[in-house]
């Protein structure tokens, strides 16, 4: 089951996660929300994240973790 949140107009998004392929040719992993589950789903917030809501549009964001930043500072 993958990992979902609702927003404040009780849209249902999953988050999802893919490694892509930059110019440099370094590998990097990147986490998106969408409104239907896909391939690529994962189950939980990854370590060190959390996920906040964007006040403007609704849309949910996964950001690193405030409270493990301080820590690691």
């Amino acid at each position: 089951m993958a990992y979902s949140t609702t927003n404040r107009r009780q849209e249902t998004y999953f988050l999802h996660a893919r490694d892509v392929e930059l110019r440099n040719h370094h590998a990097q992993r990147i986490y998106f929300f969408a409104k239907s589950e896909q391939p690529g789903a994962i189950d939980a917030v990854p370590d060190g994240y959390e996920v906040v809501e964007n006040p403007r549009t609704g849309l949910p964001v996964l950001r690193k973790s405030r409270v493990a930043a301080k820590i690691a500072s």
